[in-house]
């Protein structure tokens, strides 16, 4: 018996071994996952579209480039360039190509979600509707304002 409970401990050492190196791999990972699922699972795409639409692209690509400006003049690259797809790029084009990735799958996840591929994950309530099922500009009535009274 006391060779199986030997084993037994080698196993359960080898598998926390495994576990701790898996964690260990995808640590590095976690910042983009968070990225991924907030842009996948936490935004309402549909609504976001139709703001997008009419013109809120601008501000979009003038926060991607602030972000970028901001990357490049807080965390330049040890050696001053970037090592990408083979090439050694300066320190701000190569935060731009960072930031316009992070970008690239923000859009992807809108596209995602708007294709139907998130099912239920991804369901949003809508926020004009009344108890009644009926959205406020049907009946007529003014959206109702949310203001506290003054004393």
């Amino acid at each position: 018996m006391t060779p199986l409970l030997i084993n037994l401990q080698v196993l359960l050492v080898a598998a926390w071994n495994v576990l701790i190196s898996l964690l260990a791999m995808l640590l590095p990972w976690v910042p983009l996952f968070a990225w991924v699922a907030f842009w996948l699972l936490a935004v309402d795409w549909i609504k976001l579209r139709q703001v997008m639409i009419r013109g809120g692209w601008v501000g979009v690509v003038l926060i991607g480039l602030v972000t970028a400006l901001v990357w490049g003049v807080v965390s330049p690259p040890p050696g001053g360039t970037h090592y990408l797809f083979g090439l050694h790029v300066s320190n701000f084009p190569g935060k731009t190509v960072y930031v316009t990735a992070l970008m690239t799958i923000l859009l992807l996840c809108g596209s995602v979600q708007l294709s139907g591929a998130c099912g239920s994950l991804a369901r949003f309530s809508d926020d004009s509707l009344t108890t009644d099922g009926h959205s406020d500009e049907e009946q007529g009535h003014e959206p109702a304002t949310h203001s506290a009274p003054l004393h």
